[in-house]
Parts: structure tokens; sequence; C-alpha cells
């Protein structure tokens, strides 16, 4: 058996969203910004699928802006708020993913912004208290606080998040990678000026995501060159990912309650089977929580073992395919920022598992088999 158990990470293409690209791989090749008529067929299809993702998310067609991925969504929320608003004070958390760690350290480090951090608990989970002081701080501030943690799945109450940040006159920018696509969401009910997709987390294709960017916030471009996106992105746009973008957005929607208890059922198994086989496991963050955590993730925490220096490359060998990490032990250690912030034991090993609609229970059950081999063959650390 060869499973794949790293869907955090990228997702397979459903077939579905492949047969909606092929079109526009093979036939409809026109330049979209071409006045002539195969230009202007593809032009129609780009932004009949702005209006899917736009009523998907109760958005409106203008509000999306199609970018190469989720990275470049954050970096461009990020940077044009500040340059362009003038924004001198960011709020973040060490626990965010680096496309924002990243970019907001870059900013401070220019000098553009003085950065603050949001205080968390040992399982991770913010601290809105210490969030409603630092917006008390600073009249106009830049927030970015994520949907979902990719390493330990925790979910953050963004809806809390953006109505403080609404109180306080704070930009909000969410990080909604891990949940778009498995999570609805509803930009009307929420306050937040910037969400983000990346179609490949979604069984969409790999090099196209979108930032929703409420109306009336008008901030510079990342990227110059061309009129593209409403002047907003210049460059060709990436035609058949945008349709595959939205194929894949609108079968999540559709599907999307089967495939939330069925990925719920798989992570539920892992946990009691994981428990059974493996003494001394735990989790990382609120992971095992069900009404704290992605539901497609589950974080665990192995005993220490002189197994841990080469558990992915075990498992690898086995055909299991999964992510990992540990605490940071030394500078020449990087390991995991997120585990490090919360001062996980540098001995204990890290799995990450992360499931998707396409994983079964026999892969769960196999999988575990696995691993619990190695542990019961290995003696543990004294």
């Amino acid at each position: 058996m060869n499973v794949y158990f790293d869907n955090a990470a990228t997702t397979p293409l459903d077939p579905e969203v492949l047969d909606a690209m092929l079109p526009f791989m093979r036939d409809h090749f026109g330049n979209p910004s071409s006045i002539h008529g195969h230009g202007r067929q593809v032009r129609a299809a780009i932004e009949n699928a702005r209006k899917t993702i736009a009523h998907l998310i109760n958005a409106a067609p203008a509000e999306i802006v199609f970018t190469s991925c989720g990275t470049e969504a954050d970096n461009y929320a990020a940077f044009g708020s500040v340059r362009t608003l003038g924004l001198k004070h960011a709020i973040t958390s060490p626990l965010e993913h680096h496309a924002v760690l990243h970019t907001l350290q870059a900013l401070q480090k220019a000098g553009d912004i003085q950065l603050s951090y949001v205080r968390h608990d040992a399982q991770g989970r913010f601290e809105l208290a210490h969030l409603e002081e630092l917006l008390a701080t600073q009249p106009r501030t830049f927030v970015s606080l994520m949907h979902a943690n990719n390493e330990i799945g925790n979910l953050n109450d963004i809806v809390a998040i953006g109505e403080l940040c609404a109180q306080h006159n704070a930009v909000f920018h969410t990080d909604t990678v891990q949940t778009m696509g498995h999570y609805p969401h509803n930009v009307q009910q929420l306050k937040a000026n910037f969400l983000v997709g990346s179609a490949h987390k979604f069984h969409g294709p790999k090099g196209i995501g979108f930032l929703y960017r409420r109306s009336g916030l008008l901030v510079d471009a990342l990227i110059h060159g061309g009129s593209q996106e409403r002047n907003q992105r210049a460059g060709t746009e990436n035609v058949y990912g945008i349709i595959g973008l939205a194929k894949a957005l609108e079968i999540a929607y559709r599907d999307m309650a089967a495939h939330q208890r069925h990925i719920q059922g798989l992570k539920d198994r892992f946990i009691d089977k994981l428990r059974a086989e493996i003494e001394g496991v735990e989790f990382n963050g609120t992971s095992a929580e069900a009404d704290q955590s992605l539901y497609t993730v589950l974080s665990v925490s192995l005993p220490p073992s002189e197994l841990n220096e080469m558990l992915l490359f075990n498992l690898d060998i086995n055909k299991v395919s999964v992510s990992g990490g540990s605490a940071c032990t030394s500078g020449a250690n990087a390991g995991s920022h997120v585990l490090s912030a919360l001062n996980a034991d540098p001995d204990r090993g890290t799995i990450r598992f992360s499931m998707s609609k396409y994983n079964t229970t026999e892969e769960v059950d196999y999988a575990v088999e696995q691993l619990a081999k190695m542990y019961r063959r290995q003696p543990l650390k004294i």
C-alpha cells in the first residue's frame, strides 16, 4: 500500500477540475487582453470564474484578485496595506505561516512598521484580551492572524478577531489558505478586509490563488507592468489555473458537508488507534479537539526515542507520505517555529497527518500499523 497523508502541503487534482481545465489548455488559447474573438472568449471564462468564486464567499466579483498562490496574496495584502495606507504598526502571532511572518518582518526591517505579537497559551490559543490591548495602543494597525494553523491545526475565532479589529479601525487580514474549500466563508458576516485562497489546497491546480480585498480598500499593486486584474496584478493571466481554481472551489462547497464527515471520521480513527498502539503519544496544540481544530490536520507528538531522528525517512520507506518537525534545540537546528513557540519538548518527534476526501480507513490503519511497528522495535530514551 502506498498512502499519502500530506494534504496540507498539497492535494491531488480532482478529475472534474482537470476536465474543466483541458479545453483551455488545448483549444481556447487566446490572450484574454486581446480584443479579437479568441481573446474575448477567454476573457469571458475568466470573469465567469471570478463570479463563481465571489458568489461562493458572498463577495462582489470586483473584490476577487487572482494571484499565483496564497503566499503572493499574503504579500499583496501586507505590503499593499502598509505602504498605501501609511500604516505604522502591525500585529501578528509567532505561529503564523512564514508567508505572513517573513513579510511583516521584512517590513519591520525596512523601517516601515513596528511589529507586535499576540500572546498565546501552551496549546497555541490566542489571548484576545492581549490583542485588544495592542489594538488600543495604535489608532490604525494592520492585523494578520490566520484562520487555521497549517502545522498544528488550531482553529482561531476570526469572527471575534474581526469584531475587535473593526472596533479599533484596524485593517484585518486573515490567512485562510488551510480553511478555504474546507469551511464556508461569508465575507458579509466576517469583518475581514482580506481573505486568501490557494487552489492546490482543495484539489485544484498549483500556481493559482486569489485574494479577497474588501471593496473600498484601495492598495497599490504588488506587480506592475500591465492593466490585468483591474490594474492590481500585471501579467498575462494563468487562464486554465483560474478555471481550475473556480471549479475546485465550486466542488468543495458542493460536497463540503459530506467530505467533512468523512475526513473527521478518519481523524477520529487516527486518534483512537494511535492512543491504543503507542504508549505516551500526545497531540500538539488543540489538534485532537474536534471543535477547536482543523478537521483535515492531526499533529502527533511521539515519545522521546532515537527513532525520531529518522522518523519521516522510515515512514517513507514503508510508503507512508507525511510531514513533520521538531522544536528548535539550537541556532543550528531551525526546526519548527510553531512548535518552538509552544515550547514543545525537542526530544519528542512530530508527525503531521493531513487528510483529504480521497483517503480511506484502510490507509489510516496501515499508517498507524507502520508507525507502531517502529516504536515497538525501538527502545525509548531514558
